[in-house]
């Protein structure tokens, strides 16, 4: 298990909730393979709430519904590992998951014990049902420890939705990603909001601790388990992967990848926008702009000039290995604008006789050396990233 850079892979949860089975994991592994993903990185393939029954065995063990997984689950996990992934599976630190089933609490080690004995190497950790009475932090640290006390390398993806400020005590108690933010759902608005709710604390998010802000519904397009509201488009799905990547969170798939369309398959296995997510020093990235996007105009439709969107543009930058840097620009309004970036804000000014060569991210041309400042208009809702590297002028 290295989890030195942020996790990769998928989660079911996002497109099929409890309509889960044996035969969907073993064909999303393969397609996850015959179509490139575990080449790219995604090497985790975890199932999500309701695998059980709802009670457990004589043994006070977790069973595996015979329905959905009539080969139980260590098989499933001997197929997983076979294609070259790595299996896992979900729990909750409550008395039961948020769908209704057994959970792990007061059966922590006994539990863990069971996962380790299906060859799991990845356990989504929930927060549902969870006693009043009850220490939260106490019970993450005692899942910690019980997967520790299985000798089973075993990923602990804790998902506790941000309470109790997880960045501040999560990488002290064993946790190798913490979940930083509520649900997901598949709309701007959704993956937006959370992004931005959590610029401010990727400062502890590093190597062997990762700040999660949930899985990815890139692909998705309105169908499945968390398609509520209105559904993205390619541009937001852009923006939404760029997000994730600059801000160097696990990037865990949520959409059906046996039928994910050309252009969310190229884009989620874009070796420059991955290349900024897996940097090997996962540093956070610096806002080097929040602000308004840069256009007054009266719009009509909303009876407001633009002004009025204050938080509506954001620039990062990001120090990545070699030398090497990564700048995004981001729109949330709701129509196109310029976005600024003055290269002073990120300790270049003018008088440094130096430049930045950009190179877009998505398209791979180059921009040539700019100086003093870069500014882009981008689409509503839209993004643009480059890499870039110093060069003197």
């Amino acid at each position: 298990m290295n989890v030195s850079l942020p996790p990769m892979g998928w989660n079911s949860w996002n497109t099929f909730g409890g309509n889960i089975s044996d035969q969907l994991i073993v064909e999303t592994a393969r397609a996850m393979k015959e179509q490139g993903y575990l080449d790219k990185g995604y090497n985790y393939i975890v199932i999500d709430d309701t695998w059980s029954l709802h009670e457990r065995d004589e043994e006070g063990r977790l069973v595996p519904d015979p329905a959905k997984f009539p080969r139980g689950m260590k098989a499933l996990s001997d197929d997983v590992h076979a294609l070259g992934f790595r299996f896992g599976m979900y729990s909750c630190a409550g008395v039961q998951t948020c769908g209704g089933y057994p959970s792990s609490f007061d059966h922590e080690f006994v539990d863990a014990q069971t996962f380790a004995d299906w060859g799991v190497d990845y356990l989504k950790y929930d927060f549902c049902n969870f006693p009043r009475s009850a220490n939260g932090k106490n019970r993450y640290a005692m899942m910690s420890m019980a997967l520790k006390a299985t000798g089973r390398p075993i990923l602990f993806a804790a998902c506790n939705w941000g309470s109790d400020e997880p960045w501040q005590w999560m990488k002290s108690i064993g946790a190798h990603m913490y979940r930083s933010t509520g649900d997901i759902q598949d709309n701007f608005k959704s993956f937006s909001d959370i992004a931005r709710s959590q610029l401010d604390h990727f400062s502890m998010s590093g190597p062997y601790c990762f700040n999660d802000m949930d899985m990815l519904t890139v692909g998705m397009f309105g169908k499945g388990n968390v398609a509520l509201g209105k559904a993205c488009t390619v541009a937001e799905y852009e923006t939404q992967f760029a997000l994730w990547c600059m801000l160097g969170a696990p990037l865990m798939l949520g959409g059906d990848v046996r039928s994910m369309d050309d252009a969310c398959r190229a884009l989620l296995q874009n070796d420059k926008l991955l290349r900024i997510n897996q940097d090997r020093e996962c540093r956070p990235p610096m806002p080097v702009y929040r602000g308004r996007v840069l256009n007054t105009e009266y719009d009509p439709e909303t009876g407001s000039w633009w002004r009025e969107y204050p938080d509506s543009g954001l620039t990062l930058f990001r120090h990545l290995s070699d030398g090497e840097f990564a700048v995004a620009y981001f729109n949330f309004a709701p129509k196109s604008g310029e976005i600024p970036f003055i290269f002073a804000d990120a300790g270049l000014p003018y008088m440094s006789g130096v430049g930045l060569r950009f190179t877009d991210a998505l398209t791979g041309e180059d921009l040539g050396v700019q100086r003093d400042y870069c500014n882009f208009t981008v689409e509503s809702h839209g993004c643009r990233v480059f890499l870039a590297r110093l060069e003197k002028i």
